[in-house]
């Protein structure tokens, strides 16, 4: 069986992948990857690698500035032929991964290009890799900060009717990280990436308790790679304030290896849980209110600290029947739809659709789950010991970065906190603490809890 987490990047990306224990084929085939300073002027041998003749370059304002004119420039002087289109910005300071956006990049596609090259990161990724799926062609992606885990992923998070979505599609088939051009990203991109993988602790164990409690998939190998991953970006941490290159090395490499343990799970359940759906709700609610939200892993990383606080309490939790079952009993259809109405406003409707189809409510799925959550209690607070840090450890390591670390750092009030809390369960099809202390008869509890606790 496969070691991951002795392989280099090159041998992850082998094109013939790995057949694994867990009964799936892993792979996540790439022609090029390459991550290091000067990495960018690789660019000619990536695009004949990937066999473009004629790429159509995806920026948008900022990194056009940030990597887009290099990109140019070095197209320009190697004689490849190429298009550029900048999304525009419709409002606040960045664009949105959402249909607006997908539809313009699409709008201006000319079908002369054989690839998507996408310049920047997170949003202009996963816009290129949904283009790529759409159009069944090949997208690559030259970053411009290290401030998430989806550059290698077979994944994009996107909002699609203002709700926030997780679209399976194809993975870049090429990479550039050059860390002259990364390191000298905003700072606060910088945190963002840490963020965005300190989750991966909750990630874990939560990917562990739902195989416990639903039977859902679990493959230890690939959570063995992901922890890999955790241990290069916080290893790398303490020098993201001064810049330090060999720093922004390991959290590059940290970042992709991450992407490719999503790619290879063909789920993003390795990499995000109740932390991220904290900074899903938070869209959510600013969707419905027109107002801008902030970056996705600085959101993520107080999710984080908001879901490791909620783990001090949980630890103390002695599972009883009685009390799930009177809970369950109170929480009628009507009452339930009516807390869905007043959390999601507008898109209240899809979501209660989405149970419609789930049926996460059904009384005798809730009676199974109960059962085997009492049954295998010792085993989920195994998983809980085995892959949470240290709260203090890890608060003291993410605040030496300056990183925000409280909801009201980003102004989110204390309300929106709970009620983001409250409705993770719902907003998406996927077994989490939140679901466990639903099924438990906890979530009213624990929500006066975080309320006490949110702002500490």
């Amino acid at each position: 069986m496969p070691d991951f987490t002795h392989m280099t990047l090159s041998e992850l990306i082998r094109a013939e992948g790995f057949d694994c224990a867990c009964g799936k084929h892993h792979a996540c085939p790439m022609d090029y990857l390459r991550i290091g300073p000067g990495a960018i002027n690789d660019l000619p041998q990536m695009i004949r690698a990937l066999g473009s003749r004629q790429p159509f370059v995806v920026c948008d304002e900022n990194t056009y500035e940030a990597a887009g004119r290099r990109v140019e420039e070095i197209l320009r002087q190697t004689g490849i032929p190429y298009l550029t289109y900048i999304i525009p910005r419709t409002t606040g300071d960045r664009i949105a991964p959402a249909e607006w956006e997908v539809g313009s990049a699409l709008m201006h596609f000319d079908r002369r290009c054989d690839l998507f090259l996408g310049v920047g990161s997170g949003v202009i990724n996963d816009i290129c890799k949904v283009l790529g799926n759409a159009t069944g062609l090949k997208s690559a992606v030259v970053g411009t900060a290290p401030s998430m885990d989806g550059f290698a992923s077979n994944s994009s998070a996107m909002e699609l009717n203002h709700v926030k979505m997780t679209l399976f599609n194809r993975a870049p088939r090429g990479i550039l990280l050059d860390t002259d051009i990364i390191s000298s990203a905003p700072m606060r991109m910088l945190q963002a990436g840490l963020g965005d993988m300190v989750a991966k602790y909750i990630a874990l164990c939560e990917w562990r308790m739902s195989n416990i409690v639903t039977g859902e998939y679990y493959c230890a190998d690939v959570a063995a790679l992901m922890r890999q991953a955790l241990d290069r970006v916080v290893k790398g941490a303490s020098g993201i304030p001064s810049r330090d290159p060999e720093a922004i090395q390991s959290i590059a490499e940290g970042l992709v290896i991450s992407g490719i343990a999503m790619a290879y799970a063909e789920i993003s359940r390795p990499a995000s849980a109740l932390e991220h759906y904290f900074s899903h709700m938070w869209e959510m609610m600013a969707l419905e209110r027109g107002l801008p939200y902030d970056l996705h892993g600085i959101q993520v990383g107080i999710g984080t600290v908001l879901t490791l606080k909620l783990y001090r309490k949980f630890r103390e939790i002695r599972p009883s029947r009685e009390q799930a079952e009177a809970y369950w009993k109170e929480m009628t259809t009507e009452k339930w739809e009516a807390q869905i109405r007043r959390i999601f406003g507008k898109t209240a409707p899809e979501i209660i659709a989405m149970e419609a189809s789930a049926q996460k409510n059904d009384p005798a799925a809730h009676e199974k789950r109960l059962d085997r959550i009492i049954e295998r209690w010792p085993d989920i607070l195994r998983a809980v010991s085995d892959e949470l840090p240290d709260y203090d450890t890890l608060y003291a390591l993410m605040a030496q970065t300056g990183m925000p670390l409280r909801p009201s750092d980003i102004g989110i009030s204390v309300e929106d906190t709970v009620n983001a809390f409250v409705g993770a369960r719902d907003a998406r099809n996927k077994y989490m603490s939140c679901s466990l202390l639903w099924d438990l008869g906890l979530t009213d509890e624990f929500a006066d809890y975080l309320r006490k606790v949110a702002e500490e």
